[in-house]
């Protein structure tokens, strides 16, 4: 099953054009059914093996979606942001970096791309990501401009010059912490510490206006592993 027509319809025949009311009726429905009366429930409400195989396609199709905005961000960008003496050495396009370093280099920059939006909640996980990229760039032995590219970068600013610990920001990524506390021991307590002493190293800039078809949305990451 690999038309993305199919599976939509398939899928529309149990959900319905409202999926909560769907199954606020099914849940109603099913009250009282025994064994004898399954096969027919099932029909009746369009359960079946079909319908199950096509939400798992879509599952795996819409698990591709993140990666290819990621790719597609990532190449809808260069021209914005190539100088005229500027070549592209390598794009890493798919999930990670894929054993480069970062997501673009050419013989002026290295530069990490993140097409999320954030909302300004508790949000973790991104900022743990945030803080991984800029740290990689920041800490790379390079003469070349670092760059992190992101969809609005107020909410970043503010929890790079924030007082969340590094303790909590690193916990996730063994790797990371072990780089980190070798290079510095305990000289950094916040993200903010640190990232008052290398905020020059890279600049941080926006790409709402290159990328208005993404600046509403939210955007999970693509990133493979933690550890990466």
């Amino acid at each position: 099953m690999t038309n993305p027509a199919d599976i939509r319809d398939l899928l529309l025949r149990f959900t319905g054009p409202d999926l909560t009311q769907t199954l606020a009726r099914i849940e109603s429905a099913v009250r009282g059914v025994a064994a004898k009366d399954c096969a027919g429930f099932l029909e009746s409400a369009g359960v079946g093996r079909e319908a199950l195989a096509a939400a798992a396609e879509m599952k795996r199709l819409a698990g591709q979606i993140n990666v290819t905005i990621h790719a597609l961000g990532i190449l809808l960008c260069l021209p914005h942001i190539l100088e005229p003496d500027e070549r592209v050495e390598y794009v890493s396009l798919g999930a990670g970096n894929t054993g480069r370093d970062f997501d673009l280099e050419t013989n002026l920059r290295v530069a990490e791309f993140k097409f999320i939006r954030w909302r300004g909640g508790a949000e973790s996980i991104r900022q743990n990501s945030v803080f991984k990229d800029y740290l990689l760039l920041a800490e790379h032995p390079t003469a070349k401009r670092k760059y992190l590219y992101l969809l609005g970068t107020e909410h970043a600013l503010r929890f790079l010059r924030g007082g969340r610990a590094l303790s909590s920001v690193l916990s996730r990524n063994d790797k990371l912490q072990k780089m980190f506390a070798d290079r510095f021991g305990e000289a950094f307590r916040t993200v903010g510490d640190y990232y008052a002493v290398h905020a020059g190293a890279v600049q941080i800039e926006d790409v709402s206006l290159w990328l208005s078809e993404l600046a509403e949305e939210l955007i999970a990451e693509p990133d493979a592993d933690a550890d990466d």
